[in-house]
């Protein structure tokens, strides 16, 4: 049996979509009963509980033989910070793993993880990895670079940011490099690796086929949306100024029917570094190649070409 956490995320649901099709014996932890209703729905178990809580672990996993970890945060809150999420719900469900003899276990981590980090959810995906490799069950790591499909909160947020206003603002120059992934060659990815079983403790770097920078992907969308409005570069020192009043401005802005995506300092960093690896990185580990940028805009997007 597979037990997913995570299950109910933008790449969680499409993996429940592909193993419906496999039918496979799931087991998914949901935080509330809606969720777990939904995922019933689907013909898989669901069991209460969160990572964060190591007591609504107990019993969870039992008879599951692979676990597929998910969880994970882009933004803190009051309840869910990034120690809390990725590196003590990481070891929460690694110790009830290992308690009871899981055979392999499987994590999501991030292309650019790293322990020496600054960014802090960079460091604890690095942290949590580290987790996942000292716990002695056989392990397969994803770090893959920006992963876009139906339902994924980059593309959201970026949808609403080119809807918001008669301009679209681009915090600083929009040159850092991205390597986007349709999730569909995610999934592929991860039938090879998992479901048809790669043996050996591994961990992959990869992104899709071309390496784009923040303005040709924003260009992308605008061009496949067939959106056209000015594009206006902020400096990212103004960007950062703006952020204690960026709570007033979205309010204002939902008043108005407008919705502007919310932003954090560690975010605007993110989106200023490059986020790449060896453009041909999934023909190696996997023997396909994913499909470009574009084409997957069209696909999920439901726009014709």
């Amino acid at each position: 049996m597979i037990f997913i956490a995570g299950a109910t995320g933008f790449v969680g649901r499409h993996i429940l979509d592909a193993l419906q099709r496999e039918r496979a014996a799931v087991r998914c932890l949901v935080r509330d009963e809606n969720k777990a209703d939904w995922v019933r729905s689907l013909g898989f178990e669901a069991v209460q509980g969160d990572i964060t809580d190591a007591d609504s672990l107990h019993g969870a996993l039992d008879g599951a033989e692979t676990i597929v970890h998910l969880v994970g945060i882009i933004e803190e809150n009051a309840k869910s910070t990034f120690e809390s999420v990725h590196v003590q719900g990481t070891r929460n469900l690694v110790n009830e793993s290992v308690s009871i003899g899981v055979k392999r276990i499987f994590y999501q981590s991030a292309l650019g993880a790293d322990i020496q980090s600054p960014f802090a959810y960079l460091k604890t995906k690095a942290e949590a990895e580290k987790i996942v490799v000292s716990s002695d069950i056989p392990y397969t790591i994803f770090k893959p670079s920006l992963i876009v499909g139906k339902g994924d909160g980059f593309t959201e947020r970026m949808r609403k940011l080119i809807s918001a206003g008669p301009v679209v603002p681009v915090p600083g120059s929009g040159l850092a490099r991205f390597q986007p992934l349709y999730i569909r060659d995610w999934l592929e990815c991860f039938r090879l690796a998992l479901i048809h079983g790669v043996s050996g403790n591994r961990i992959y770097e990869f992104g899709g086929p071309e390496q784009l920078t923040y303005n040709e992907i924003l260009k992308e969308i605008m061009d496949v949306l067939e959106i056209k409005k000015p594009v206006i570069h902020i400096p990212m020192g103004v960007v950062r100024l703006s952020l204690p009043f960026m709570g007033a401005v979205r309010s204002v802005a939902s008043a108005l029917g407008r919705e502007i995506p919310p932003v954090t300092d560690e975010l605007l960093s993110l989106l200023g570094m490059d986020n790449v690896c060896d453009k041909d990185s999934i023909r190696k580990h996997f023997g396909f190649t994913p499909i470009r940028f574009k084409e997957a805009l069209r696909e999920f997007l439901q726009v014709s070409p």
